[in-house]
């Protein structure tokens, strides 16, 4: 749809405002349709658009399709233990929007939401809206994490967020150094490894999961033993669970298992610790890459021994494996390397992302910025968060409780529209 022109004397009042277009916000859409109520979703670039935009050329889910289920549309193609590639996600996608029209506004940017005595200010780039209530469907990846030493990095050396990497051509000859073993990281990594590219990588503290293992992929174990629908509330370390970066592996090629120490050993991926900073052609890293390598086997053998212990408990029938052994160690540290001696020639950081929330006017932060809510519904009366990891579980920001959660939160919605109650000034 085309944006609309709204004089900004004339604010157009619709019960619920929707902010962003991707799977969240439109799987709330979803459910305020069924329910009859009127909203409209805006979206400031085109719908998915961090999906058709902002991944690279091979990659794929992580998650097996089956775990695809946004309302009404759960996956139906002929490979649910597969991993969909990119354009496949972005078509099961336009399909599930395809499949209820929802009101969608593209190219509309909210610059400013703020309550007043009817209920929420919403400034767009079509116009002024005013809202009985209001849901934040961004997601927390809007500004990519650089530090701010990379700067001092010498400028022959290509810089790159994982966010604009596309392919290994994209990159100047020479060797690579890929900063962060996030799911994104690694996947980097091993897409240059298979370009034939010399690579170096910054092993952070992420943790790792085993793909197959004893007959299944991992997460149909984790499934069945409920640890997807374990909540937040119910979580021993809630604070770990919210900080704690995804376990990485791969959905390439049918699905695998990443080892760090495979590739070293391998394919002559050079590892280092955490990066310590940049000067000129000099890069520095912190003593902790047999630390952070440890901590991810350990992440790695506690999947495995939960996955045993199901088995134990229910008398499965399933094949056992041989224990974990640790294939390569680092003979040292190493805490500096001379960029230009390396041939390194450029950088890909994979350190994460920020979400921006500058534009919210409302008080539903706590001091460090970050939105406070149970379940994604605010203190502050008809206000709403959706499409953030554990909102209430594992699969909240992911595809596996989308559904659930825009469900439970357009109940509410449906609950405050019912009573005519409007936020209060």
């Amino acid at each position: 749809m085309t944006p609309m022109t709204q004089s900004p004397a004339k604010p157009r009042h619709v019960p619920v405002v929707i902010v962003g277009g991707g799977q969240a916000g439109l799987s709330v859409s979803r459910h305020l349709q069924k329910r009859g109520i009127g909203h409209i979703v805006f979206e400031r670039y085109r719908r998915f658009h961090s999906w058709r935009e902002n991944r690279w050329d091979t990659f794929c889910l992580v998650t097996p399709n089956w775990q695809c289920r946004l309302p009404d549309f759960p996956y139906a193609g002929d490979d649910p233990d597969g991993f969909m590639p990119k354009d496949e996600i972005v078509d099961y996608l336009e399909g599930f929007a395809d499949s209820f029209s929802p009101p969608l506004e593209e190219n509309v940017t909210v610059t400013r939401i703020a309550r007043t005595g009817e209920g929420y200010r919403v400034e767009t780039t079509a116009g002024l809206f005013v809202a009985e209530q209001v849901v934040i469907a961004t997601g927390g990846y809007d500004t990519p994490i650089v530090p701010p030493y990379a700067g001092s990095l010498d400028p022959a050396i290509l810089q790159i967020h994982s966010r604009d990497y596309r392919r290994p051509s994209q990159l100047p000859e020479g060797a690579t150094l890929v900063v962060g073993t996030g799911q994104s990281g690694v996947q980097i990594m091993e897409d240059l490894v298979r370009d034939g590219r010399k690579v170096h990588l910054a092993v952070g503290p992420a943790p790792r999961s085993p793909r197959k293992y004893r007959g299944r992929d991992s997460t149909d174990w984790l499934y069945d033993a409920g640890h997807y629908s374990m909540t937040i509330r119910d979580h021993p370390d809630p604070v770990k669970a919210v900080t704690q970066t995804n376990h990485y592996m791969s959905g390439r090629d049918g699905g695998h298992e990443i080892d760090l120490r495979r590739f070293a050993l391998e394919d002559g991926v050079c590892l280092y610790g955490s990066v310590a900073g940049m000067d000129g052609q000099t890069i520095r890293f912190e003593p902790d890459l047999e630390k952070n390598l440890d901590d991810a086997d350990r992440s790695y053998v506690g999947i495995r021994n939960q996955i045993d212990a199901y088995i134990e408990r229910h008398d499965i029938d399933a094949p056992v494996e041989p224990p974990f052994e640790k294939v390569w160690r680092p003979k040292r540290e190493i805490t500096e390397i001379d960029a230009a001696a390396e041939g390194i020639t450029s950088i890909v950081w994979s350190i994460g992302f920020r979400p921006d929330y500058a534009w919210i006017e409302v008080p539903v932060f706590d001091e460090r910025g970050k939105p406070v809510f149970d379940r994604g519904i605010c203190d502050v009366a008809g206000f709403y968060f959706v499409g953030l990891g554990w909102l209430n579980t594992w699969g909240s920001g992911r595809f596996l409780a989308i559904d659930e959660d825009s469900r439970h939160l357009a109940k509410a919605i449906a609950s405050v529209h019912a009573r005519g109650v409007l936020a209060e000034a």
